[in-house]
């Protein structure tokens, strides 16, 4: 499989193609080695072909080179508008249109044909600027996720976004870092790469100095120095990096929904083949008949439903984006409405990200300023780690500075989750050799060997230290022949945020439960439960791993929370969680982290993330804190009520208009609309009904699921009670007021449109259509709808015209009918509700 892709990416690249961009006359391309070899030049005959030194590039000059290569970026293939706009003229749905019009046409029904092509053309308009819209705002999150590089520029180290690195840049890679471009590695010991997604590979691929890292692959341990060789397109697998996807899967909401368009589908295509059906043995003419029978058909369709859902969906992400939380994949938002447990980080989330130390305790010989010495010795600034910042701080406070900067570091070993400590071998002031190393105190412990009572002691002072919710932090020392030696414990300490007791109380009041997910000590984490009002039983990993399905899913069920947890443990949380029937969403930081956040229903990246666990997430946080996520849950149950309400006005809609016009022509051979008045129903029923992305709505205090039973009973009575006053105008047209043929369809035609439009106002609430003010865009529209649905009755635009008295008569019994409706809706609702309550005992 890996030597398939990379002999096809070699017949695309040819190598005067390597690095990219216009060459000017004259111009030559610095010699590149060919991404299938690893050590082709020596570093420094590599430095010398791209003009280059390991001080990096000045900003002038990588200035130049952007401009000349371009950023460093994947360039997206962008379809044409104009072919874009075309493609909605194709489908099922345009060709039944498509069909309606030519046969208006073949039976010289010109006004048929006008206002059916007018209404094409609106579907694919308004599904046009719909969707780009949706996809504008789609780019514009996409932005604010582009990852950053740690690069050297003018002899320093700084930060860009990835975009501006150039050939020639030297730049810093190390755990959970994606490789911003292809690199030549030039100094540090190794790295241990995945590379699955570009080559299929599923096992890390190690790498050492003059080995060449590919952009796009993750960098799963280890830290080094590498020369920018290629960027953007001219990546070794640039055709298929993409460190923002989104998904094209569909969320259980969303599949829900077409289920409901595809059952309106089949009800219409049965309705009118009956039609059909009845026509031939009233020997009547099939052309008209086969183009009402479509008309209708069409109508019946919900054509905006893609639009509806990628509007409310767009609209929902701008308003996650502006509470800082960045959506990557938007079908998440839904699935947040149905998550019913989240799982959180303690660091950074529930706690604050700003470490500091509470407590230094020394052993025998050393003093307090030996450990803080030791444990900056074991840091590094450039690498910018939370811990290492905070100890470096802390001794420059002390004075330590000019200390810490007479030792020289010969080697330095960053952090790895699989050892969880760091180390440092330097050379003192003398010129000895000395080693400090800082981690874990039960890691530290195992480097050190056991001493009398050493080892009793540091569990005391990480017991006394965790019931403080203090961190511990082993620091040790090793010089010359002499082993290793404990220097001491630093406790590090980050309080819970002020928001947090009250962020989790918000959550078990929307009935989600919060749940703690941390690599500190039980005792750290029970402190830190018991402040923020989370509960204390805080299980150890130890109590689920290696016991039967069963047991194991009822204490990760049951438990407020887990301990001394490795990013492994996140996934297997999650399963256990899901197979028990919840929604589950996770937060996570590290490159470890990343099959828990794409298992999860929802997976949330927190701020401070890495480069992987953005990519693999659902949700990215640029905020921390519990706060965000509660927005991110209350903004997807809002939406969930938006489609709740478009679900079910689709439906009664159908149902009241299908049943109706087929009953009147089944039973009294009677047709009580004609084809330009569906079209005409269609288009204005359609334009108000995108506002509902923008409604008011009050979110669930309960996890949304999606409930086919109500949405089905509500809808079905709903419709069958606007057939029941849709007959009742019929007999007082036909029989009351004496209306010719024609009258009576345009009097039964503003009857349809304007119920239809207030049929809105019923659905959007389960109480009086008073209990939530519905939005401006939302009554302004169908306000606006139904005035022209007035107009065109009343003077007779392409209809029959029927005067404002009759059209009063309308608006009256239209109101009327709509009061009583919802009066028995809300009725209906509370019959639904005791009969779940009475089987839920």
């Amino acid at each position: 499989m890996a030597r398939q892709k990379h002999a096809s990416m070699d017949g695309w690249r040819s190598p005067e193609n390597r690095i990219g961009g216009k060459l000017k006359e004259g111009e030559t391309r610095p010699h590149i080695p060919s991404p299938g070899s690893s050590r082709g030049e020596t570093v420094e005959e590599l430095l010398h072909s791209l003009d280059t030194t390991l001080d990096g590039l000045t900003s002038g000059e990588a200035s130049r080179r952007l401009e000349k290569y371009g950023p460093n970026e994947i360039a997206e293939k962008k379809q044409n508008p104009l072919l874009k706009f075309f493609g909605y003229f194709w489908g099922p749905i345009p060709w039944m249109i498509e069909a309606a019009a030519i046969l208006s046409a073949a039976i010289q029904r010109w006004e048929d044909f006008s206002i059916i092509s007018a209404l094409l053309l609106l579907n694919a308009g308004v599904g046009f600027w719909q969707e780009h819209k949706a996809g504008t705002a789609i780019e514009t999150l996409k932005q604010r996720l582009a990852p950053e590089a740690r690069v050297k520029r003018d002899g320093d180290w700084t930060t860009l976004p990835g975009r501006e690195l150039v050939p020639g840049d030297i730049v810093r890679v190390r755990l959970g870092d994606i490789i911003p471009a292809d690199i030549r590695l030039l100094e540090g010991d190794y790295l241990s790469v995945d590379e699955a997604a570009l080559t299929g590979e599923s096992l890390p691929v190690e790498k050492r100095v003059s080995d060449i890292g590919y952009s796009g692959s993750v960098v799963r341990q280890g830290e080094m120095d590498g020369l920018v060789t290629a960027t953007g397109m001219d990546t070794y697998f640039g055709r298929t990096a993409r460190l923002v996807e989104e998904a094209e899967t569909r969320s259980h909401f969303q599949k829900a929904v077409i289920k409901i368009g595809d059952y309106l589908i089949a009800l219409a295509i049965l309705l009118v083949l009956l039609i059909i059906i009845v026509a031939l043995f009233r020997h009547e003419s099939m052309k008209e008949t086969v183009q009402f029978a479509l008309v209708l058909t069409v109508a019946a369709i919900p054509a905006a439903l893609p639009a509806v859902l990628s509007v409310t969906m767009a609209v929902g992400a701008t308003a996650l984006a502006k509470k800082e939380a960045i959506v990557s994949r938007l079908v998440a938002i839904e699935e947040m409405a149905g998550m019913d447990v989240l799982c959180s980080d303690k660091t950074g989330t529930i706690t604050t990200s700003e470490l500091s130390v509470a407590e230094i305790v020394p052993f025998e010989g050393y003093s307090e300023r030996d450990v803080l010495l030791c444990g900056a010795l074991a840091s590094r600034e450039e690498d910018r780690d939370p811990i290492d910042d905070t100890i470096i701080a802390r001794a420059r406070q002390e004075g330590l500075a000019e200390s810490v900067r007479s030792y020289r570091v010969s080697e330095f070993k960053p952090f790895d989750p699989s050892i969880k400590r760091t180390e440092s071998t330097l050379q003192g002031p003398n010129q000895e050799e000395i080693r400090v190393a800082k981690g874990a105190p039960q890691v530290t412990m195992q480097l050190v060997g056991e001493e009398d009572g050493l080892s009793s002691r540091v569990d005391e002072i990480v017991e006394s230290h965790a019931s403080r919710g203090y961190r511990s932090l082993g620091v040790a020392r090793s010089s010359g022949a002499d082993g290793w030696r404990y220097v001491g414990v630093i406790a590090l300490y980050n309080p819970p945020r002020q928001d947090s007791p009250q962020t989790i109380d918000t959550a078990r009041s929307m009935g989600v439960k919060v749940k703690m997910v941390t690599g500190d000590h039980a005792a750290v984490a029970r402190e830190i439960a018991r402040q923020v009002h989370l509960g204390t039983d805080i299980q150890s990993v130890d109590a689920f791993i290696d016991k039967p399905d069963r047991e194991a899913k009822t204490v990760v069920e049951e438990a407020d929370g887990f301990a001394e947890v490795f990013p492994e443990h996140k996934y297997h949380i999650v399963e256990l969680l899901q197979e028990k029937g919840h929604i589950v969403g996770m937060t996570g930081d590290g490159v470890n982290d990343a099959p828990a956040l794409k298992k999860a229903d929802a997976g949330i990246a927190v701020a401070g993330a890495t480069d992987a666990a953005k990519s693999a997430a659902d949700i990215v946080l640029t905020l921390p804190g519990l706060s965000v996520i509660i927005d991110a849950i209350k903004e997807s149950r809002k939406i969930f009520q938006r489609m709740n309400s478009y679900a079910i006005y689709r439906i009664t809609e159908t149902i009241r208009v299908l049943l109706f016009i087929v009953a009147s022509i089944l039973v009294f051979n009677f047709y009580p609309v004609t084809a330009v008045m569906i079209v005409l129903l269609a288009l204005l029923n359609d334009i108000p009904i995108m506002a509902i992305a923008y409604d008011n709505v009050i979110y669930s205090q309960e996890p949304e699921r999606w409930d086919m039973r109500s949405v089905l009973t509500m809808s079905t009575f709903l419709g069958v009670i606007g057939v029941f006053f849709s007959f009742f105008i019929y007999f007082i047209g036909k029989h009351y007021l004496g209306l010719e043929a024609g009258e009576l369809q345009s009097f039964i035609f503003l009857k349809l449109a304007i119920a239809g439009h207030l049929t809105v106002f019923v659905t959007r609430t389960r109480g009086p259509f008073w209990s939530i003010r519905p939005s401006a865009a939302l009554f302004w529209s169908a306000l606006m709808t139904k005035i022209l649905a007035t107009l065109v009755v009343v003077y007779g635009w392409l209809l029959t015209p029927i005067g404002w008295r009759l059209a009063g008569f309308v608006w009256a019994y239209a109101l009327i009918a709509f009061v009583i409706t919802d009066f028995l809706k809300v009725r209906v609702y509370r019959l639904m509700d005791h009969r779940e309550l009475i089987l839920s005992r």
